[in-house]
């Protein structure tokens, strides 16, 4: 079967040739080829012609050319085209049955299913109860909130089960018909002949929509949907400690289920506004401060900022900019824990501006007195390091 010339290359068309290209193709090589033609050699006239004739008689035909280009010679192998119970299989080989599993594009679990045991008879069930869809909700925080934890109501819309006709979406009252398409299963069957059997594909029903039921008096509420939109309140328990990009689910709050299904379930998603002072670093907390030269140089006490307010913040003498000062405790609480983190607080020392002429006497007054090794270990060290480069 596999040495078979292909029946397009047979009439000297191609694949896309229409109907009448394919018949007056034939009637070309039937001349050419018609035994009482070829008195020379009419045995070779004759099998080419038996060639012509197949080729023709599968390609004239939509149904036959569309399983041709599907499965190639291997649809025509003789293999029967049994009915329920299946076909015969004892007339394709390997390599046809190879041919036929790829072209479907299905895994061999599902092709073995469909060919061997999809035959059989099966009892159609109707479609049970599934759960509704789960939603999603962006939840805004203040960094305060998000570091404290809040307790809030949230409004969230989406579907619920109509309470006036229980979701059947008929008129109080009445009851849906069972579809006379599927039967109530809310599934379509349909059936492909091939070389080695019958393939049985499910689908929705197209008339139902896959409920398995026809509303002929909807309901007044939901007109006939079986759900109504509403936006419900949803309390929330924000905990202290939560982050960016961290979720809360809510068990219940998504969409209605079908067919007496449960409810999909909320997913809360944190996002967090940032802060015009504080970044956070997981549990830690990170904040700038300035202060004066003075202040760095003699040491002072100031006002630090932190989440839970204004503290008093020892400034050591000599403190540089740059310097980070720790302090214990006043982080992010544990998610869920105990304990909270640390803050800490990046000094920054402002350089003076716009001095009188007396305080630029003063600072030039200091600066003369040669007094940068002894106050300034660290100028002194840089200059050491750069004299001993340039010698």
């Amino acid at each position: 079967m596999a040495d078979k010339k292909d029946y397009y290359e047979v009439l000297g068309v191609n694949k896309n040739s229409t109907d009448d290209e394919i018949k007056k193709a034939y009637r070309k090589m039937a001349r050419k080829y018609h035994p009482d033609l070829n008195r020379d050699d009419p045995k070779t006239a004759e099998a080419k012609m038996k060639e012509i004739n197949e080729a023709y008689d599968i390609l004239k035909d939509k149904e036959k050319r569309a399983q041709y280009d599907q499965f190639g010679h291997a649809a025509f192998s003789g293999a029967g085209y049994g009915g329920a119970g299946g076909g015969t299989y004892t007339n394709v080989n390997m390599e046809d049955f190879e041919n036929i599993f790829h072209n479907m594009g299905g895994g061999f679990g599902d092709i073995f299913e469909q060919f061997f045991g999809g035959g059989r008879s099966r009892t159609r069930k109707k479609r049970g109860p599934e759960k509704g869809a789960d939603l999603r909700y962006d939840l805004r925080l203040t960094f305060e909130e998000a570091a404290f934890g809040k307790k809030m109501t949230i409004k969230v819309p989406r579907m619920e089960t109509c309470e006036e006709c229980g979701g059947t979406g008929a008129k109080k009252g009445t009851t849906p018909d069972e579809c006379p398409d599927c039967h109530g299963t809310g599934m379509r069957q349909t059936t492909t002949r091939t070389p080695i059997g019958v393939i049985s594909n499910s689908r929705p029903c197209e008339r139902c929509h896959g409920t398995g039921q026809i509303v002929k008096n909807p309901c007044e509420h939901c007109h006939g949907a079986g759900k109504i939109r509403v936006e419900r309140d949803i309390d929330l328990n924000v905990p202290k400690g939560v982050d960016e990009g961290q979720r809360l689910k809510i068990a219940g709050g998504g969409q209605a289920g079908e067919r007496g299904g449960a409810p999909g379930d909320l997913y809360v998603y944190i996002i967090i506004k940032p802060h015009n002072i504080f970044v956070r670093d997981g549990i830690d907390v990170h904040c700038e401060v300035p202060i004066s030269f003075v202040q760095a140089a003699l040491g002072a006490t100031i006002e630090a900022p932190t989440i839970d307010g204004k503290i008093d913040l020892m400034i050591p003498e000599g403190t540089q900019s740059g310097q980070v000062l720790k302090i214990r405790g006043k982080g992010i609480p544990v998610l869920r824990g105990e304990g909270r983190g640390d803050e800490y607080v990046k000094i920054k020392v402002l350089t003076p501006q716009n001095l009188s002429s007396r305080q630029k006497k003063l600072l030039r007054e200091f600066e003369d007195g040669g007094s940068d090794s002894k106050n300034n270990p660290e100028k002194k060290s840089f200059f050491d390091k750069l004299k001993d480069l340039f010698e």
